[in-house]
């Protein structure tokens, strides 16, 4: 095994749980002020995932007072205390960059039923 493997190896995050596109996901976010520590929810649609290994990321998406908001997370980052699935959704695309130009709600079927 190579060394960067092994180094590679040490920090992916163990407690990530399964989601795919489409999923509408709970990010718990460590937030520093000053000398607290909080976490904070943000929660949304899983819009695409990119890389691999240690430099996976994810992009979630929310609507926020009629606005979308985007953020994207690095999956083993130690900023992220906790991914928790809400809702599996059932999309037939990689990435729903589509959502952007998407005015108002938009629904996502749920996976498991017709």
């Amino acid at each position: 095994m190579n060394i960067l493997d092994k180094i590679n190896e040490k920090q992916i995050n163990p407690n990530v749980p399964e989601f795919r596109v489409g999923d509408t996901v709970r990010v718990d976010v460590k937030i520093i002020e000053g000398k607290r520590e909080r976490i904070q929810a943000f929660e949304g649609v899983v819009v695409a995932r990119r890389g691999g290994s240690v430099s996976e990321t994810f992009t979630v998406r929310k609507m926020s007072s009629g606005v979308g908001v985007e953020r994207t997370f690095p999956i083993n980052s130690p900023k992220l205390a906790g991914i928790t699935v809400v809702r599996k959704g059932k999309v037939r695309r990689a990435k729903l960059n589509f959502l952007k130009e998407k005015v108002g709600s938009y629904r996502i079927k749920e996976r498991g039923q017709k």
